[in-house]
């Protein structure tokens, strides 16, 4: 009888992509197989995310339900991993000792060995480290399901914006070789993918090792993936303003592959906000790159990313990020109501902007873009 593995994933297509790969690895080293049943389930993994409020709650509350299973079937696995993992893996450990391995999003390729130490040893097993670009090396072979695919091109962010947990639950940006994002597109275009979705949590920072020395940059990339055999689309997410150059402007206008559309979040229109972000671009500049897009393709979509209730944010800022959003006319929005998330500058920033002001503010934005697809995330 075979034995089950339950994947639970929440957040990001980055985290889709990674519960993916641990379901291949898994299949493959010790043949288990998907279940969406827990009761099942002879391994039971979390994938979470910390990007939202109350995120570490949410993964005890779903580790006690699992606790019950557990108690009742004998030999059952646990697994935690993740950003929270990363972020809070020795409080994973002390709160909920009765989970047997957490993992970071870097260390997915042991899980096997992770697995296998746990119950050899019966005592948890914990890997938060980062080593850089290893787990793609120990990966088993792509696999299609269907005419599209994600593919990681890159890993963690540079950018430290005084808001976000990324850099430290991901580690900062390393991209992967060039040969080996292109090879793994093709064993999936032979399968019959045709739509490709380049994924990292800034790519176009790609900077990608070449065989011969030199670097390739997200703009060349993007080129080289349009000339696969059988690739017809190609999309990617998700991008930073500051390295949006005027090569990637160009691909849109030479390489009809490359979709439509575009999601570059923005967070404000305000540049004083932008400042304590940490974001290095001006609402203006952020326009620019907007302008030159419709230029080179006239008939993209562009969407965006709005943080309201950024501490410290006045009615002027709110102002000035409406007349951003009536001036750019996105095709769709998403806000999010501010939350501090522990260990990034940013919590510590005096906040005493009432509850009720940002939802309101939410839902101003969200009413200027009713004549678009608006989506507001409070």
């Amino acid at each position: 009888m075979s034995k089950k593995l339950l994947i639970k994933t929440w957040g990001c297509q980055m985290n889709e992509y990674d519960s993916s790969k641990m379901a291949d690895l898994l299949n493959a080293a010790n043949g288990y197989e998907l279940t969406e049943e827990p009761e099942e389930a002879d391994v039971l993994l979390l994938n979470t995310c910390s990007i939202r409020e109350k995120a570490q709650e949410k993964v005890f509350h779903q580790l006690g339900r699992w606790k019950t299973l557990k108690d009742k079937k004998e030999g059952v696995v646990i697994g935690v991993g993740g950003c929270v993992a990363t972020q809070e893996g020795d409080h994973i450990r002390e709160r909920a000792p009765f989970v047997d391995v957490i993992f970071g999003p870097q260390t997915l390729h042991r899980l096997p060995e992770m697995i296998k130490q746990s119950q050899s040893d019966e005592a948890p097993v914990m890997d938060i480290s980062f080593p850089e670009i290893e787990k793609f090396d120990r990966l088993p072979e792509p696999r299609a399901e269907g005419a599209t695919a994600f593919v990681s091109i890159m890993e963690g962010c540079s950018k430290y914006c005084t808001y976000c947990v990324v850099p430290y639950t991901r580690g900062e940006e390393v991209s992967r070789p060039m040969d080996d994002v292109l090879f793994e597109i093709a064993q999936l275009a032979e399968q019959g993918v045709r739509e490709v979705n380049l994924l990292g949590q800034n790519v176009n920072a790609y900077r990608g090792p070449m065989h011969d020395g030199d670097i390739c940059s997200f703009a060349e990339l993007l080129r080289l993936v349009a000339s696969i055999d059988g690739i017809d689309r190609i999309r990617f997410t998700t991008s930073h303003p500051l390295e949006f150059t005027d090569d990637i402007i160009a691909v849109y206008e030479d390489t009809p592959e490359l979709v439509s559309f575009l999601h570059l979040p923005v967070q404000s229109g305000s540049d004083r906000i932008l400042t304590m972000m940490k974001r290095p671009h001006t609402a203006i500049e952020y326009k620019s790159i907007i302008r030159k897009l419709r230029k080179a393709r006239p008939d993209i979509q562009i969407s965006s990313d709005f943080i309201v209730g950024f501490p410290g944010e006045t009615d002027k800022d709110f102002q000035d990020t409406m007349k951003l959003i009536k001036d750019v006319d996105f095709d769709m929005s998403f806000s999010f109501i501010f939350s501090p998330r522990p260990g990034t500058p940013a919590a510590d920033y005096p906040c005493d902007l009432p509850e009720q002001t940002k939802k309101t503010a939410c839902t101003s934005y969200s009413k200027l873009l009713t004549h678009k697809r608006c989506a507001t995330l409070v």
